[in-house]
């Protein structure tokens, strides 16, 4: 998926398809950064962005070539009413490589059946006797504990893929995994997977449901 997406981004015209194909070009947890990057220029945390903070946005994934009349382009194509501010969900889910209804549908399964206290946010004690670690073979051998083994599956949406550690953004590192970012970072590993059925079949294997 990488080595594609990084061959398109080298043809590619459009500046909200360059951004996406950058984000897939590092990986899996590429789009997840990108989202909580993008996320934590919210510092009002009103779900909309002004320009200045979009424009910083761009800039800091470390996308090449994309200049300011680039960045004017791509945040008046999301200012739908010319009020001057991009919805921050609506431009994140454009930024999001397109996923099907099956493919998000099973995500939201898995992610509900892991949030038992379903506050939205998923933690250790979430995953404990959901997500089952016993069988893995350093839990049998000793070398790491049901704690340790879940808090490395947290760390799979710790990952960014943005320009350097600076730019992680608010929530890393928390040992916390918002919808938002579970969706984020699925929707980069499906881009990599062709047929619908193999991705489902994945995923309700991952999640025993």
């Amino acid at each position: 998926m990488k080595t594609k997406a990084e061959r398109a981004l080298a043809n590619a015209k459009c500046p909200i398809e360059k951004l996406r194909l950058f984000a897939l070009s590092r990986g899996a947890s590429g789009i997840l950064g990108m989202g909580r990057m993008f996320r934590r220029m919210d510092d009002s945390g009103n779900k909309v962005l002004e320009f200045e903070e979009f424009h910083k946005g761009i800039i800091e994934t470390g996308l090449k070539g994309v200049s300011e009349d680039d960045a004017r382009e791509m945040f008046n194509h999301f200012d739908k009413d010319g009020g001057g501010t991009v919805n921050i969900d609506e431009f994140l889910m454009a930024i999001r490589p397109p996923i099907s209804t099956t493919r998000k549908n099973v995500i939201l399964e898995a992610y509900k059946k892991l949030d038992k206290t379903g506050d939205g946010v998923l933690t250790i004690d979430d995953l404990k006797g959901v997500y089952n670690v016993k069988s893995n073979p350093k839990y049998l051998n000793g070398e790491l504990t049901e704690e340790q083994l879940l808090g490395k599956f947290l760390t799979n949406f710790e990952t960014n893929g943005v320009q350097n550690a600076e730019n992680q953004g608010a929530g890393y590192g928390d040992g916390k995994v918002t919808k938002d970012e579970f969706i984020d970072y699925y929707s980069g590993i499906s881009a990599g997977i062709d047929q619908d059925a193999y991705f489902v079949l994945m995923i309700r294997s991952a999640y025993n449901i």
